[in-house]
């Protein structure tokens, strides 16, 4: 492969009120705010050494405008371009300046409907990784990955591997054998992206990776005393899959924020996938709880690079399915 995808790296959310944005990201969660406009505000972990990895936009309704990957080398963004336009998918370019910190950046809609970003350099800032004194809320480190859901699981797996060499960590199937859900990474964990079977395309949370467990309660006290209780919308827990600890959050506007902590390194290149049977309880929720009905069936509308509006969104190829255990 000709290109090298190092791993997801920011997320363009729309939101509806900036100010009641910023009180559930950085005051309630932690992130550092970077920097800020009329229009915009940018966020980043306590780790990150760019300027961001996550933009809220103001807009009139909720939605995903771009999931962000950085690559190694502008070379590579060219090469990206080619296989997408080869394999019938138009690209857009932003060149350097038109967005707020990034560099050259490409935009395309993947085989799934999703709505990619590739770049190869934005700004550097400050790690502030030992600034201690500004550890708050979640103590939020670094953006980890994506989940989306998608109508086509089988054809969104086959085309990150084939095409933008995703590796495969963890994957659930039916008692039919068809792939349900599947983990792929660049980088040398769990999974940089997630797909799951459903409605779709969507995105269905943000994963972002706190320091320890201990970090996942202490949001739930934060969040609580400053009463966003009810934005607490699944754990904490543990997963199965991946082994992570995890807790679900619902911001102002409704986008699934996941607090993650605690899986395993994937480096080997002789690592082979690790397989769930879609009934197996233990899958999602290793002590077995079961979700709410919102984790199943509420996610973010992306958008369309061209045109900016929502993209249609397709049932997904196979039944859904709910055990009572959780999943």
């Amino acid at each position: 492969m000709d290109y090298h995808i190092i791993r997801c790296a920011r997320a363009i959310l729309h939101v509806t009120d900036l100010e009641a944005s910023r009180k559930f990201y950085v005051d309630a969660l932690g992130f550092i705010e970077t920097e800020a406009d009329e229009n915009h505000i940018y966020l980043r972990g306590l780790e990150e050494h760019t300027h961001h990895s996550l933009v809220l936009k103001k807009a009139e309704k909720p939605a995903v405008e771009a999931l962000g990957y950085k690559v190694s080398s502008n070379k590579d963004l060219e090469t990206l371009s080619h296989m997408f336009e080869d394999k019938g998918y138009p690209t857009k370019w932003l060149e350097k300046g038109e967005q707020h910190a990034v560099g050259r950046a490409l935009r395309v809609q993947d085989n799934s409907g999703l709505p990619l970003e590739f770049f190869a350099e934005m700004e550097p800032v400050e790690r502030l990784l030992q600034r201690y004194d500004l550890y708050q809320g979640s103590r939020m480190q670094r953006i980890d990955h994506f989940n989306c859901g998608v109508p086509d699981v089988e054809a969104a797996y086959a085309f990150y591997q084939e095409h933008l060499g995703f590796a495969c960590s963890e994957y659930t199937d039916t008692p039919e054998g068809n792939i349900w859900a599947a983990w792929l990474h660049r980088k040398q964990n769990v999974h940089d992206v997630a797909f799951m079977n459903g409605l779709g395309p969507r995105l269905h949370h943000i994963g972002f990776w706190l320091p320890d467990q201990l970090s996942l309660i202490h949001t739930c006290d934060v969040l609580a005393s400053m009463g966003y209780g009810e934005s607490l919308e699944r754990g904490p827990g543990r997963h199965g899959l991946s082994n992570a600890f995890f807790l679900y959050l619902r911001d102002p506007d409704g986008h699934r924020i996941e607090l993650y902590s605690g899986d395993y390194l994937t480096s080997d290149p002789d690592f082979k996938p690790i397989r769930w049977d879609i009934n197996d309880p233990m899958r999602q929720t290793f002590w077995g709880h079961e979700a709410p009905d919102s984790w199943f069936n509420e996610a973010s509308s992306v958008l369309d690079v061209f045109t900016g509006e929502e993209v249609k969104q397709k049932p997904g190829k196979l039944k859904q399915h709910k055990p009572t255990f959780v999943i």
